[in-house]
């Protein structure tokens, strides 16, 4: 079988009820993502996929290795921030093999274009870590139209070039995935494009909002900013760049035998819609943490189909070398477990635990089929999930013998993981102080 081209898109603090095919309500202006909606109705739709952190830069690191990021010094971040410009510590490894760097090595060719995350040169980067190409922000989160971080330095770059550009950055890298596909349809070799927006992650901004760029420059949190109507606006600039880019596909006739596959690094910000699911970004209960999962491939998958396999970010990056025959590196063992009999069949499941852990209020959740266990600040709880998706019957003292089994469960997988440093950062943009809590 001919290997697949892959483009792997990841939106920036999407919730789990964001996108239509998700339950999503319409905005003023119509459906906020029509492309979305239907790359999921001619594909397949995950109901149980999970982020591996409730905040962005961990999940990039497990994204990337397709291991949890638990093992690695620049995960217990939460999240990297600008501040660890010139860090010789807080970033991944260069030498750590990644989901670009072995398919790379299997032939390949890869670029990301969009939102990095993982540590700033000279001592990381993603032409460091099997990117051949690569074009966007360093940083966690930039201005759309001045492209500058929450410290006020530029960070858009063009491999390690500062790369000064004109334009809303969403649309900067639609363009520049969409040229990619393009170039790419010229060689015979297949591809992997990291696509990697930072829609619709604050300042809350939209294609027609470059007038109030000065005024959210020295605080990109946007405190005082951004609506509903705003956000979902966001969230279909991304969507019609989704589109440009499957519209290059089909020109070229590779739609059929590319994997596309949609996910989010991690739950919900301010303005998102989780419903049913409690809480969001920084959360281990549902809404922190349960994300959209969408797969397109149309030489493999039925469409129209829905899965509820249990599954992590880091599932995604094992599956993609699967489908590519890649082996993982054997110095280097994968977490993360591959999903193709699932995309082959999406009525067989199998069992998947789920591991996760923050430093942020002393967070622990276990799920374990239909049950999930979780702590913060100290106190525990125990959900069923399918019964009661908005975490708020609390089993434990009903179960304690499960709630028993889970805890010990939790404890011995965190055993097998390094510690949280005691150095490890928490950096907070808002508190309650800011807005009442969810």
């Amino acid at each position: 079988m001919q290997r697949p081209n892959i483009i792997f898109i990841v939106a920036d603090d999407l919730g789990h009820a964001d996108l239509g095919c998700y339950g999503g309500r319409d905005a003023a202006f119509g459906p906020v993502s029509p492309v979305l909606d239907g790359l999921a109705a001619k594909g397949i739709r995950l109901t149980q996929g999970y982020a591996n952190s409730p905040v962005c830069s961990p999940t990039r690191f497990a994204m990337i290795t397709a291991r949890y990021q638990y093992r690695l010094r620049g995960a217990a971040e939460e999240p990297i921030n600008s501040k660890s410009r010139g860090s010789a510590t807080l970033g991944l490894p260069a030498d750590h093999p990644t989901l670009p760097s072995l398919l790379r090595g299997a032939g390949y060719r890869t670029a990301l274009v969009g939102k990095w995350h993982l540590g700033y040169p000279p001592n990381f980067g993603p032409l460091r870590s099997g990117y051949e190409e690569f074009f966007g922000p360093m940083s966690g989160g930039v201005d759309y139209f001045t492209h500058c971080d929450s410290s006020g330095r530029h960070d858009l770059w063009s491999g390690e070039a500062d790369s000064p550009q004109e334009g809303y950055l969403t649309d900067l890298l639609s363009r520049r995935a969409v040229d990619y596909v393009e170039r790419m349809a010229q060689q015979e070799a297949p591809f992997f494009l990291s696509l990697h927006y930072t829609a619709p992650h604050w300042p809350w901004e939209t294609r027609d909002d470059a007038a109030k760029a000065p005024a959210v420059k020295d605080n990109l949190f946007d405190l005082a900013g951004g609506n509903i109507e705003t956000y979902r606006r966001m969230i279909h600039h991304m969507d019609e760049g989704i589109g440009w880019i499957m519209a290059a596909l089909e020109k070229h006739g590779m739609a059929d035998n590319t994997l596309v596959v949609f996910t989010s690094d991690n739950g919900g910000e301010r303005f998102s819609d989780n419903w049913p699911l409690v809480g969001g970004k920084m959360d281990l209960t549902e809404g922190g943490i349960r994300v959209p999962w969408i797969a397109h491939w149309p030489k493999v998958l039925a469409a129209g189909s829905v899965s509820e396999q249990q599954c992590l970010t880091m599932d995604w990056s094992a599956t993609m070398l699967d489908a590519a025959g890649v082996q993982a590196d054997p110095q280097y063992p994968l977490d993360g477990v591959s999903l193709l009999p699932v995309l082959r069949d999406p009525g067989k499941t199998f069992a998947r635990p789920l591991h996760w852990r923050m430093n942020h209020r002393g967070q622990r959740a276990l799920r374990d089929g239909d049950w999930k266990y979780l702590q913060v600040d100290g106190n525990e709880y125990l959900f069923n999930i399918p019964a009661d998706e908005r975490e708020r019957a609390n089993q434990a003292k009903k179960e304690p013998g499960r709630l028993a089994a889970m805890r010990e469960s939790w404890l011995a997988w965190n055993a097998t993981m390094p510690p949280i440093p005691e150095d490890a950062t928490v950096s907070l943009g808002y508190s309650v102080k800011d807005m009442p809590g969810r």
